[in-house]
């Protein structure tokens, strides 16, 4: 069990760091809560899961930007989600580059539809560097300060192992009855 904590102290940041670029939630949380034991340092881990998360959608918005036929390539079996995008782009205007961090299933897609837009760039770049600072810090400051009680729930998960697939499975469940609702064609 030593050796695992040594290796997430050794190579946790670089994990916290490649995994923040897509997202990050899970990974910041691991770390927030890595934190709290001692085995992670909790301002290196949320610095990392900023920069990361803010290039992250930085470069996805990019992509979109100068790349758009092979990003549309690779996105034509989920059109209807990229409208819904749009959608919830009109309806929160630059309030969705915040809310996006915090809602898993529409992470990737805002960046890609802002970057299809004329939405201006450098406008991006700041609203998203001020949304990455809130995010990683709501993130990473609760997951600390929740330490105590998500290692007591990881020990309920350890001493019950099917309970971690069903949540998976509920979750996963869930999201895509979700987005299937939201995206299906009206008639």
């Amino acid at each position: 069990m030593e050796d695992t904590f040594s290796n997430l102290a050794t190579y946790g940041y670089i994990g916290l760091f490649l995994y923040s670029l897509g997202g990050g939630f899970v990974a910041l949380l691991g770390a927030g809560v890595l934190s709290y034991m001692g085995k992670m340092d909790l301002t290196t881990s949320i610095a990392i899961a900023f920069v990361a998360n803010a290039l992250g959608d930085v470069m996805l918005v990019y992509l979109a930007r100068y790349q758009k036929t092979m990003m549309m390539d690779s996105l034509k079996k989920h059109r209807r989600k990229l409208a819904l995008s749009h959608v919830l782009m009109k309806k929160y205007g630059s309030w969705i580059i915040l809310i996006q961090k915090f809602v898993y299933g529409i992470k990737t897609l805002i960046p890609i539809a802002i970057g299809l837009t004329k939405y201006d760039f450098k406008k991006f770049i700041f609203i998203n560097t001020l949304s990455s600072v809130v995010w990683a810090l709501a993130i990473g400051l609760g997951s600390y300060y929740s330490g105590s009680v998500l290692v007591k729930a990881a020990g309920v998960i350890g001493d019950r192992p099917w309970i971690a697939p069903l949540l998976l499975v509920i979750f996963v469940g869930g999201l895509w009855m979700y987005m299937e609702k939201v995206t299906k064609r009206r008639v």
